[in-house]
């Protein structure tokens, strides 16, 4: 069932792994593994519609322009048309 995989690394990579170990008090094959999920999204997160994981932002952010939503897209023609 299980394969494993022998992979070289940098040592700045190598001590900062090692450094994560000990804070997280988990091994290091555990990381690689909890690293190479969320990559590869296999990850419950990333299963998730990315609208549900990011819900508490939605609407929390100030554009200064009150009627951006509903003419957003005369917005986006006059900053192409500009350059921007």
């Amino acid at each position: 069932m299980e394969s494993q995989v022998t992979v070289r690394i940098p040592e700045d990579l190598r001590t900062a792994l090692e450094a994560a170990s000990k804070k997280l008090n988990v091994k290091v094959s555990d990381i690689v593994r909890m690293a190479l999920n969320e990559f590869l999204g296999s990850s419950e997160a990333s299963k998730s519609r990315s609208a549900e994981r990011v819900r508490g932002l939605i609407g929390s952010l100030e554009s200064g322009i009150p009627d951006l939503a509903e003419n957003h897209r005369a917005y986006i023609l006059e900053s192409l048309k500009n350059g921007e």
